[in-house]
């Protein structure tokens, strides 16, 4: 028995197999029966069904190649074998007998006779082929037949028709026959018809539609007319409205598309008119195809071009004229070829109106009427399009395009225009901001949304869009110029001033606590929210950062991509801390940064630009690691500190810098492998990271390992000094290098605190320096031969200009080095007295006496933010929710951010010279002598005269501290100089001027500045020479002259005077407990500044929303005596409340006798207001004799003739919601507790002067009558002229009522109220017995009611006050003159009342 295959059997043995199944002759297992196909159904019928016909393959029979793929032949239908056809059935009657529907559906189908029509047999030609034609050849002139057809059909009817002789097929029918569905040539043109109505014209000359087409001759006219007949008959049949409805009823039935089909050919038969007709017509010409061919409407509401156009206007001119054998030429398109005509002209004369603005492609605003060439691209446009240039709009569409070339310009374009604005090219040209208009419009998401294109050139482009839009130019700029001054590297963070909001509670906590606090309203907003109020919050919110790190991880972009992604992540760790500690925790975002552009080793590159910056070490990389270092110390521990990765602490991840710095600042910048300028400002960035964190008492470790570099750096600075020419960057990397110093030498100095707690952030806080003085006291010898090289550059200006801030580094070194010698427990004093005088007299004094110095000191001014206001002016394009330090006016060489700046120097100098007074006091008054400059003297008293401070503004806040720095350095210098020597009264008054001044100006960032003011400058008996030069006794006699009254000596102003500078210690007490700041900010302050670097936070400074204390800082402790006896439940007052209401009076006026110019900035409403709050804290206060002088001495002084006039109480109060308000709870008290005090009497009848408001005096006379009984002030003790009452005359009809009838009622008599007893009779008087003819009826009515009561008064005093009241005279007892007897005027009006009165009686009320 033969065996089967098996698995893994080849096929030799397949076919070893098979020779013995066919050797052997055995029957097969199956047999295959094969069916009968249609092909050989009939083939062999008689062969055996099971015969055997078995394939055996033969290998050696096989080809080498497959056979080739030829498909198979079609097949035919072929009848089936048991199936067959029958032979003579007619198959039209076996269609009929099985589709016996078709029957009952088509019963009366009219053949087409065709037995006129001409057959035309093909021409016999001489040649094998026919000759080729060519489409352009043989068409002129041949008219174009109807239907589509092509061209190759219409060459051979033409040929055919030439051939015969006789007209083409299509020609005859379009004669005899019109085709289907076309309009008969009887029917009137279009003009006609809209000339004539439907139902006023009943003359149809035939069908439009039913032409009989296909019918036998003899029936087709017939069967057409007698459609047409019927058709008319129906319709004369039918009113113009029926026919109107009918009309409007197909129409909405039909297809709009079959309409539209009807008309055209209705159309197209009226055109075949036309031409017929001026062909028939003698002397006519065939008309031509032109260019101005209209474009006819497909749409019923349309108009026709031909209705509009009139007979002699001419026609559409063409961009091109084309030509019969183009190809779809036939119909002339002129909306798809609009865009090839000639430009409109431009408009040349001007206009008011306001145009679009158009920019070119390198975002140059265009003027409207420049005229440029069409090549350079600029008018591809539809709007407008003869003027050159592109519009936001057409620039927004273009970045939605498909074509990535164009969304990448329109980014581009938009890029170059937002720089330009920034930049304030486009000035006064145009009317808002361009960033408002483009943020408004959703370009900060646009450009989101850009970053996730997948094309590499619009991720560029928009990467360089938002450079330009978040990074203003010349920012960056100027905090690096500015890094090596004093407390230079302290900025403000860049975010808008009306964030964050924070209670007093949260300004207790750390920063680092306050950056993870987010408001839960905050997180929940969308971006677009967020961007509305703060563009970067809304732009941190769209994930942001991880597509940036994506960008630079994986896209590998080109330099400038890497750059501007660089300085986007810059702008963003400036904006504040919860920002920049994003950007530091964002995944392998800062590992991407250092591995990638922070290399350790690096191939050399030349001179040529790079392709790539990945793995090669890059400035801007390293400065945004020192900006975020900046935030706040625990970042900078994080950036220098390995700390590994602990499951207990999975949030502290450290990146080791220290590798880095040290690769960076050991070499020299010359020797770095790469490009000079990148090499300097590489070495630079790494300096100042390394002094960011040698500001928070880290990285000393560093010091040991690079003295060697430090001191050879040093060494070779003075012959850099002295090169005629010195390299710009080379000197930024100088101070930077000297900046590194002084922080490490102040962290040599400082002490360790203690750690506040166990967490890992704070022990981060608390390391300890690695620094110690003995490290760093030999380099004093070192620095002090720089700044002797750079101060013999002194008088030469452009040589000084251009050293920048190495001399001010310089100064600021020494500063620091001695203040750390002095501190030094183990060091003898003498030591350091010993050098401090020997630098005074061979540097300092001879600097003292140089004439350039003097006019260092003279420039003041010109370069000081508070002498010109104008500086500090936001920059045109300036928005609250994007932050930059731009201003319009730029940053000249004279200004406090020029280059020509005395600022940074002076300042620097100063600070030496309170650090060498503080530790040798016989120092003091010899360098006390800088103060004397007419310079500096001149700077003063531009200062303090009564002019408004700049607008607070980013770019003004970072200014004016600069400028506060000095002046307080100055005043700090005088302090502790008037404490050895007397200075002159003049110098004193306007030291006291100048810090009171500064103290109501200080910014956030300054607590310590004004706490030192508070205790020193301020409240120093030294500053007030008017104490010890007769100012008490002055004051004494000006209140006599102006009162005219001798009074009381033991009670006059003078003596308040006196006492109040006798309890100055106890009023500064007082001040510095009510204006005490927040202890958080103040010991951050305090670390700043005194150089306490283990407790400094950050140098991230607090948003600067308005100054630190307010303009009313001398009213303070009253106003928080009137909250907290407003807020306290029981009603009484709080302890020690007369000495506090006391200090404050005594303080208020020394001030307003001595330094009036200090409460410029406090209206005299407010004053008043003030004042008010100490009768309103409680029922008691106001009674102490005390209080009771100071607050008339204060009023007198609010009273005096050139204060009166500014007294508005109409005008918004700072601090005060309605000052109605207060009055009213001011006259509820009076009534309640007043029991007629004078003094109180007087403050509730200021404010009822004739000039104010009515409202006060209806508050009084309509809702507190009562209080009259308790205003018994005498006249003779009013603080003001009577005539401010009762002048000029009341108006106001409510209120003379009031008058009337607290008079007649008793309510307001002589005897308790004289003051405003005259002032109503006054007023009623003048109402009474006026005659304004242009009074309204009312008034008149009232006035006339009003006399006659007077005159029927029981009470004969009060009627004649009333009628007889002549002039006010507070000398007399009733305050008022009266005429002996009426005038004439008066009499006769009088008379002729009384007559009308007793003859028709007197009229009720």
């Amino acid at each position: 028995m033969l065996s089967r295959p098996k698995p893994g059997e080849s096929e030799v043995d397949l076919l070893h197999f098979q020779s013995q199944f066919l050797a052997a002759g055995a029957a097969p297992a199956v047999q295959l029966v094969k069916k009968g196909s249609r092909s050989a159904g009939d083939a062999n019928p008689d062969r055996p069904p099971l015969q055997d016909h078995r394939d055996v393959v033969m290998l050696d029979n096989l080809p080498d190649l497959p056979p080739a793929l030829v498909p198979a032949p079609p097949k035919r239908a072929r009848p089936s074998p048991g199936h067959p056809l029958p032979e003579h059935e007619d198959p039209e009657e076996r269609l009929n007998r099985h589709d016996k529907h078709i029957t009952a559906v088509l019963t009366k189908i009219i053949e087409r006779d065709t037995s006129s029509v001409a057959v035309n047999l093909p021409v016999p030609c001489g040649v094998a082929f026919p000759p080729v034609f060519h489409r352009s050849q043989g068409r002129q002139g041949k008219p174009a037949t109807s239907g589509k057809r092509s061209i190759f059909a219409q060459e051979i009817a033409a040929r055919r028709a030439s051939e015969a002789k006789v007209p083409p097929v299509g020609e005859v029918a379009s004669t005899l026959d019109p085709p289907e569905g076309a309009a008969a040539c009887e029917a009137l043109t279009p003009r006609e018809q809209g000339s004539q109505l439907p139902w006023n014209s009943y003359s149809f000359q035939g069908p439009h539609l039913v032409t009989g087409k296909g019918l036998k001759s003899q029936e087709a006219e017939q069967e057409a007319q007698t459609i047409h007949e019927e058709n008319v008959a129906r319709l004369q049949a039918m009113a113009p409205e029926e026919i109107l409805q009918e009309q409007q009823r197909l129409l909405a039935q039909l297809d709009p598309s079959l309409v539209a089909f009807l008309r055209s050919h209705s159309h197209t038969c009226e055109q075949a008119e036309e031409k017929t007709t001026g062909e028939q017509r003698p002397g006519g010409h065939s008309a031509e195809v032109t260019g101005e061919v209209p474009i006819m409407p497909t749409s019923a509401s349309e108009p026709r071009q031909e209705d509009e156009l009139e007979p002699g206007a001419p026609a559409l001119a063409l961009p091109v004229t084309p030509q019969k054998e183009w190809l779809h030429m036939d119909t002339v398109e002129l909306e798809k070829l609009h865009w090839a005509q000639d430009l409109p002209p431009l408009r040349r004369q001007q206009t008011q109106e306001r145009m679009q603005a158009r920019f070119s492609l390198q975002g140059e605003l265009l003027a409207p009427s420049v005229d440029l060439p069409t090549h350079l691209g600029l008018h591809h446009h539809g709007e407008e399009a003869e003027r050159a240039g592109y519009s936001l709009q057409e620039l927004f569409h273009l970045t939605r395009s498909q074509v990535s070339q164009q969304r990448a310009l329109a980014l581009h374009v938009l890029a170059q225009v937002i720089g330009r604005a920034q930049a304030g090219e486009f000035g006064d040209r145009l009317v808002g901001s361009v960033l408002r208009l483009l943020l408004d419009a959703g370009f900060l998401f646009l450009l989101r949304f850009s970053l996730d294109d997948r094309v590499d050139g619009v991720i560029a482009a928009a990467v360089r869009a938002l450079r330009a839009l978040l990074v203003a130019p010349g920012d960056e700029e100027l905090l690096d110029s500015t890094f090596s001054w004093y407390h230079g590297a302290l900025v403000f963070p860049l975010m808008p001033s009306q964030e964050d909001k924070e209670d007093e509670d949260e300004d207790e906590g750390p920063p680092a606590e306050k950056a993870k606090k987010k408001s839960p309203e905050e997180g929940n907003r969308p971006p677009s929210d967020l961007a509305r109020h703060d563009v970067i919050k809304g732009l941190l919110a769209t994930n942001l950062l991880p597509r940036l790190r994506y960008l630079l991880e994986v896209t590998c972009p080109g330099p400038s991509v890497v750059l501007d992604i660089l300085a986007v992540l810059i702008r963003l760790a400036r904006h504040s801390l919860e920002s920049a500690t994003r950007v530091l925790e964002c995944p392998r975002l800062i590992e991407t940064v250092i591995q990638e552009f922070l290399p350790t080793s690096w191939s050399p590159m030349g001179v040529r630009p790079t392709l790539s910056l990945h793995r090669v070490p890059c400035a801007p990389a390293m400065k945004l690691l020192r900006v975020l270092a900046s935030a706040g110390r625990n970042i900078a521990a994080r950036l220098l500190i390995l700390i590994p990765r602990l499951s207990a602490q999975p949030q502290l991840s450290g990146f080791d810098l220290r590798s880095r710095l040290c690769r960076f600042i050991a070499e020299a910048p010359q020797d770095l492998a790469l490009p000079p300028e990148e090499a300097e400002t590489l070495s630079t960035e790494a300096f100042r990271l390394w002094a960011v964190a040698a500001s928070y008492g880290q990285g000393g470790d560093l010091y040991r390992e690079l003295y060697p570099v430090l001191t050879r750096a040093l060494q070779a600075v003075p012959k850099e000094l002295s090169s005629p020419s010195p390299q710009p960057l080379a000197l930024q990397r100088t101070a930077s290098l000297l900046t590194v110093l002084t922080q490490l030498t102040l962290a040599a100095g400082s002490t360790t605190p203690e750690p506040r707690s166990d967490s890992a952030e704070a022990s981060l806080s608390a390391t300890p320096s690695s620094v110690t003085w003995t490290q760093m006291s030999g380099l004093q010898p070192l620095v002090e031969p720089c700044l002797r090289q750079t101060l013999k550059l002194l008088p030469r200006p452009e040589m000084w200009s251009a050293l920048g801030p190495v001399p001010t580094a310089c100064l600021l070194f020494l500063d620091a080095y001695y203040q750390a010698w002095s501190q030094q427990p183990g060091v003898c004093p003498g030591d350091w007295l010993q050098d401090t005088e020997r630098l005074s007299e061979e540097l300092l004094l001879p600097l003292l006496s140089q004439p350039a110095l003097g006019k260092l000191w003279g420039s003041l001014g010109c370069c000081s933010p508070l002498c010109n206001p104008q500086s500090c002016a936001p920059a045109p394009e300036a928005l609250s929710s994007l932050v930059s330090l731009g201003c319009a006016g730029g940053h000249p060489p004279l200004s406090l951010a020029g280059s020509a700046s005395p600022f940074p120097f002076l300042t620097a100098l100063l600070s030496l010279f309170n650090t060498l007074g503080w530790i040798h006091k016989g120092l003091c008054g010899q360098l006390a002598a800088v103060l004397a400059a007419p310079g500096l003297q001149n700077y003063f008293l531009q200062c303090v005269a009564p002019v408004a401070a700049p607008h607070l503004t980013p770019f003004s806040a970072w200014a004016l501290r600069h400028e506060y720095h000095l002046q307080y350095l100055a005043l700090a210098l005088a302090q502790r100089a008037v404490t050895l020597q007397p200075v002159s009264a003049t110098s004193a008054a306007l030291y006291h001027g100048m810090a009171l001044t500064l103290l109501s100006r200080l910014l956030p960032g300054s607590e310590h500045l004004a706490h030192e003011l508070l205790l020193s400058c301020v409240f120093r008996l030294e500053f007030l020479p008017e104490r010890a030069s007769g100012g008490p006794e002055a004051a004494d006699f000006s209140d006599r002259l102006s009162l005219g009254s001798g009074g009381d000596l033991g009670c006059g102003r003078g003596t308040l005077l006196a006492q109040a500078c006798q309890d100055l210690p106890s009023i500064r007490s007082c001040y510095l407990t009510h204006c005490s700041l927040a202890r958080a900010s103040l010991l951050a302050s305090q670390a700043l500044h005194r150089g306490e670097l283990q407790r400094v936070p950050a140098l991230l400074l607090p948003v600067a929303k308005e100054p630190l204390l307010p303009t009313d800082w001398p009213f303070l402790p009253l106003i928080q005596l009137y909250h907290r006896a407003s807020d306290s439940p029981s009603g009484l007052p709080p302890a020690d409340t007369v000495g506090t209401a006391m200090r404050a009076l005594q303080w208020v006026l020394v001030l307003e006798s001595w330094r009036p110019q200090a409460l410029q900035a406090v209206p005299p409403a407010a004053r008043l207001a003030r004042l008010m709050c100490v009768f309103l804290v409680d029922s008691e206060l106001f009674r102490e004799t005390p209080i009771q002088r100071l607050v008339a001495a204060l009023l007198a002084r609010l009273c005096q003739p050139e204060v009166l006039p500014n007294l508005n109480l109409d005008c918004p109060l700072p601090g005060l919601t309605s000052f109605p308000d207060l009055y009213a709870n001011f006259l509820e008290h009076f009534e309640a507790v007043s029991f007629g005090d004078h003094l109180f009497g007087a403050l509730v009848l200021l404010p009822l002067q004739r000039r104010f408001s009515v409202t006060l005096r209806l508050a009084l006379f309509g809702e507190h009558v009562g209080a009259l009984r308790a205003l018994g002030l005498p006249l003779t003790q009013l603080p003001v002229s009577l005539e401010n009452y009762t002048a000029p005359p009341e108006d106001n009809l409510a209120l003379l009522q009031l008058y009337f009838r607290a008079l007649v009622t008793g309510a307001l008599q002589s005897r308790w109220c004289p003051v405003l007893y005259a002032v109503a009779v006054a007023h009623v008087n003048g109402f009474i017995f006026c005659q304004d003819p242009k009074s309204l009826d009312e008034v008149k009515a009232a006035r006339r009611s009003m006399l006659q009561k007077t005159w029927l008064l029981a009470d004969e005093g009060l009627r004649q006050h009333l009628l007889h009241y002549k002039l006010p005279n507070s000398a007399l007892p009733e305050g008022f003159e009266l005429y002996p007897q009426l005038p004439p005027l008066r009499q006769q009006y009088l008379q002729k009342l009384i007559s009308g009165v007793l003859q028709n009686g007197v009229s009720e009320t």
